[in-house]
């Protein structure tokens, strides 16, 4: 894929950034500032999670991780006083333990969670917490619409099996069994929000920064244009306009905290 676009991305920020507060509220570490503390922010993107931290955490080390180079300069002009280095989570290899890792939407893109879960669960310090918050909605209309335009012509033959790129989330026991024999404490849930959305157009510029991306980026400008405007109108017709005039955007999160025994 292209490099990702920060600017886009934060166009809806308030609306990304609401689960990675509800993600920290759980998390019970240190006793005020964070002094001592190593943080860890996975896939951190342009910042906004990694403020939260900063916040909760303002005498802590952190840092944050991202492949993306254009992501982690938003960061640093974000937060100069912070960290930021480019590392891929699928073979992120700390040289010493973190008391906090942390991940808000970032997993979700690495594929076998059943060796990843606990790899990462191991860069944890005794006494400290693996977080992470994962989008849940491969099953929603939203991400069905974009495979089922993928086999369509004239899209199938340059995108190919390009809608298996990225694997369903594994089921909430699922992440428990992995991390209950090697935790103090195992927290796993699913929360539905639902966005009110001004306009069918406002889902696709959601989803143009992250789940459409993997779809656009091979297609030539004329093809993106045409993709970008089928799903549009698909959108239109999966997400009725509400009383207010608006579209209410179901998005299926799954988080987990788990401290290291």
């Amino acid at each position: 894929m292209t490099d990702w676009n920060p600017a886009l991305y934060s166009r809806f920020e308030d609306e990304r950034t609401r689960p990675a507060r509800d993600l920290l509220a759980r998390c019970r570490l240190g006793d005020g500032g964070g002094a001592g503390l190593r943080i860890a922010d996975l896939g951190c993107g342009p910042g906004n999670s990694t403020m939260l931290l900063a916040e909760r955490f303002p005498q802590a080390e952190i840092i944050g991780f991202d492949t993306s180079e254009a992501m982690l300069e938003a960061g640093r002009r974000r937060l100069p006083n912070v960290r930021f280095a480019q590392a891929d989570i699928e073979t992120w290899a700390p040289d010493a333990p973190f008391d906090l890792v942390y991940s808000n939407a970032a997993l979700q893109w690495v594929k076998n969670h059943e060796a990843l879960i606990p790899r990462l669960f191991r860069t944890v310090r005794p006494g400290g917490l693996l977080a992470a918050q994962m989008p849940d909605n491969l099953a929603e209309p939203a991400q069905a619409l974009m495979r089922d335009l993928a086999r369509e012509e004239p899209f199938a033959a340059v995108l190919g099996d390009i809608y298996e790129a990225r694997e369903l989330i594994p089921s909430r026991a699922s992440y428990y069994d992995w991390l209950a024999p090697l935790a103090a404490e195992t927290d796993v849930w699913t929360t539905i929000y639902d966005h009110p959305m001004d306009s069918a157009e406002a889902i696709t510029q959601w989803f143009s920064s992250t789940g459409l991306k993997p779809f656009l980026d091979p297609l030539d400008d004329p093809m993106r244009a045409l993709f970008a405007d089928r799903y549009t109108r698909g959108i239109e017709r999966l997400y009725p306009r509400r009383a207010d005039g608006r579209r209410l955007l179901a998005f299926p999160r799954l988080f987990l905290v788990a401290r290291r025994a």
